[in-house]
């Protein structure tokens, strides 16, 4: 009897814990459009690319923050747009080419492909007139078909050799 006792015990543990993992996916959560939200992310790529920083009115929310690995944080749309105007001071020409997306709920992760040349001081790296190329990836988290949030990860350590190869090679 005990084992029966048992055994039903642990079919109501198992049918409860199904049943909570079950209504927390369908929770009163907002739907989400994960086409829009990639197709907002790829958007964001395209204003590194093409610098045409009034879209990003469209794509972030005022409330925007992101984070890089190292510290390195810049916050709303202002924030956002100074960065990008800083980076395509330094590289013109900087191309941003997603490589991989993936999406799930309110997040967006993509690993890019970065590609400039060097026409302008960067972090304290004069100009080279290097051309460099890396890969980058982030992670990124969307409100209302808006990001709110992103997390970066790129290769810095790359992106300064191949800057100072030039430089180093001529001394």
């Amino acid at each position: 009897m005990t084992t029966s006792l048992q055994k039903t015990a642990q079919i109501a543990f198992c049918f409860s814990i199904l049943t909570i993992a079950l209504w927390s996916c369908n929770s009163n959560s907002q739907k989400v459009d994960i086409n829009k939200n990639i197709e907002t992310v790829k958007k964001y790529h395209e204003v590194w690319s093409n610098g045409n920083i009034e879209e990003l009115d469209t794509i972030i929310a005022p409330n925007f923050i992101s984070h890089f690995i190292g510290g390195f944080e810049y916050k709303g749309i202002d924030g956002a747009k100074e960065s990008v105007l800083e980076t395509r001071k330094a590289f013109p020409d900087w191309r941003e080419q997603p490589v991989d997306i993936i999406a799930q709920g309110d997040k967006v992760v993509t690993r890019f492909h970065s590609t400039g040349t060097q026409l302008g001081t960067w972090d304290g790296i004069d100009s080279t007139g290097n051309k460099v190329d890396i890969y980058e990836a982030s992670i990124y988290r969307l409100e209302n078909g808006k990001i709110v949030e992103q997390w970066g990860f790129w290769d810095e350590i790359n992106l300064k050799k191949q800057m100072k190869a030039k430089s180093n090679q001529s001394k």
